[in-house]
């Protein structure tokens, strides 16, 4: 059993587009949310208040957070179903590719007016832009995420989802290249006629031109209905060699281990996913608003946390083989919650610079990121591969809906929970601290409930065999 490096990657471009477009959604669209509705409260726009009185930005986080909250709630109750339905259905074209061919190009089509409403202050036109946007994607991403194991025996799955992941992470950094160069800090900063649409709307465009890209050579590439009978043995195979505590059978309810196993992680991710969203919605006006800096940086945090997750994707596999799947997630938390430690201590530097007044950027904070990367790309690689190592591949879609339910529930809830602490609190530096007692709660949840079983060991391909196709 050895795994198809060549037709992974290829599988890779659906995990492409997603990234590419929630990279620009998470980095954009909070900065949208939090400019337009201090204009309409205080009636000055964002670059003023900071200005003049900071705290208010603060004031209008937690309807940021409610906006894309009602997203993920969307995603919620929605991802489940496309995963149910995608499982049921049967077309020349495959279960999954009518689904992540549809969302990707609906999706693709309205993304670019979310910014062109922001730019003309049309509050109504943006957000329901974004829901559209958000429902379509929905309907492309469990059935994209599932593609993987749908054509990949369980003992691989782990190697094969950092392949996938490395390729996520090329899409989102193909994003953040535009944000370097076309900085939203210049754009918010700006008067509202010195403002230029085309500094944000060139990444939306690019945005979407690159998911239809990518969704094209999917689907000239992989063909489901040919792999899923050209596989049949070896998926079952897999089957066979699955890291669970009792084998799954379609016809029997789930075991009671089993599903122990199934809601402890969900339980760690869940919480694991409220830190993680938490900084990754929050990230962008944290650098502008509260270390005073250019939105580039936000942009270089990305690409060195990209970077490391890169690493950690590419390793992950190899040391879930060695300590199991569960050791390296707790290892992943555990790196996390340091970086985190160390974020809470790192403060604006007060030394100006740029035409706009902003503050110099604390190097420590790309350490951080650095860290924080690593060790979420531990966690990442191996979570999923567990939720689905629970399933038989007749309900691949459904257990991704699990999956992502636990982790859309967390990203409905913290973006309003964190606005909410960040009203009170009246302190940009609660971020850290949230995020790190989250995950160290995720950390134990998921060391104390979740057993480690380790696969059973796979005889991979040696010599002239190994140098087969790919």
């Amino acid at each position: 059993m050895k795994l198809n490096k060549k037709r992974t990657c290829l599988i890779g471009f659906a995990f492409f587009g997603i990234l590419l477009l929630w990279q620009v959604y998470d980095s954009w669209c909070p900065t949208f949310l939090t400019d337009i509705f201090a204009r309409r409260m205080y009636s000055l726009s964002s670059a003023e208040l900071k200005a003049s009185d900071p705290s208010k930005i603060l004031n209008v986080q937690w309807i940021v957070g409610i906006i894309m909250a009602c997203d993920n709630l969307a995603a919620l109750i929605l991802l489940p179903i496309f995963g149910s339905l995608s499982d049921k259905t049967k077309t020349p074209i495959g279960k999954r590719m009518p689904y992540i061919l549809t969302g990707t190009f609906v999706a693709a089509l309205a993304f670019p007016f979310v910014p062109l409403f922001f730019h003309y202050n049309n509050i109504i036109g943006m957000v329901i832009m974004m829901a559209i946007v958000l429902l379509f994607m929905m309907m492309y991403r469990n059935p994209a995420v599932a593609l993987m194991p749908d054509i990949t025996p369980k003992p691989l799955r782990a190697k094969a989802n950092g392949i996938i992941n490395i390729m996520g992470y090329l899409g989102g950094a193909a994003a953040t290249v535009l944000g370097i160069f076309l900085k939203l800090s210049d754009y918010i900063n700006a008067s509202d006629e010195a403002r230029k649409i085309w500094t944000i709307e060139i990444p939306f465009i690019v945005a979407s031109v690159l998911m239809v890209i990518s969704a094209m050579v999917l689907f000239f590439t992989i063909k489901e209905n040919k792999l899923s009978v050209e596989l049949a043995d070896e998926m079952a195979e897999g089957e066979r060699l699955a890291a669970i505590e009792t084998p799954v059978d379609d016809d029997k309810p789930m075991s009671k281990a089993n599903k122990r196993m199934l809601l402890a992680i969900l339980g760690a991710e869940f919480l694991w996913f409220m830190a993680d969203n938490a900084i990754g919605t929050y990230i962008g006006n944290y650098v502008i608003y509260y270390m005073q800096s250019s939105s580039s940086k936000t942009m270089i945090l990305t690409i060195l946390g990209g970077l490391a997750s890169v690493i950690g994707f590419a390793t992950a596999g190899s040391i879930a083989d060695k300590i199991g799947r569960k050791w390296t997630i707790s290892t992943g938390l555990f790196i996390t919650v340091l970086g985190y430690i160390v974020m809470i201590f790192v403060k604006p530097t007060g030394n100006v610079v740029g035409e706009h007044g902003e503050f110099s950027f604390p190097v420590l904070l790309f350490v951080v990121w650095a860290i924080k990367g690593f060790g979420m790309a531990l966690v990442h690689n191996c979570s999923f591969p567990m939720v689905v190592e629970l399933c038989s591949s007749q309900k691949i879609g459904k257990f991704t809906g699990f999956y992502y339910a636990a982790s859309m529930s967390a990203q409905t809830v913290t973006p309003v929970l964190l606005g909410l602490v960040f009203m009170g609190s009246g302190a940009w530096g609660v971020l850290p601290m949230y995020a790190g007692i989250l995950t160290l709660c995720s950390f134990c949840v998921f060391t104390s409930l979740v057993k480690n079983i380790k696969a059973k060991k796979v005889e991979n391909a040696k010599g002239l065999e190994a140098l087969g196709e790919d």
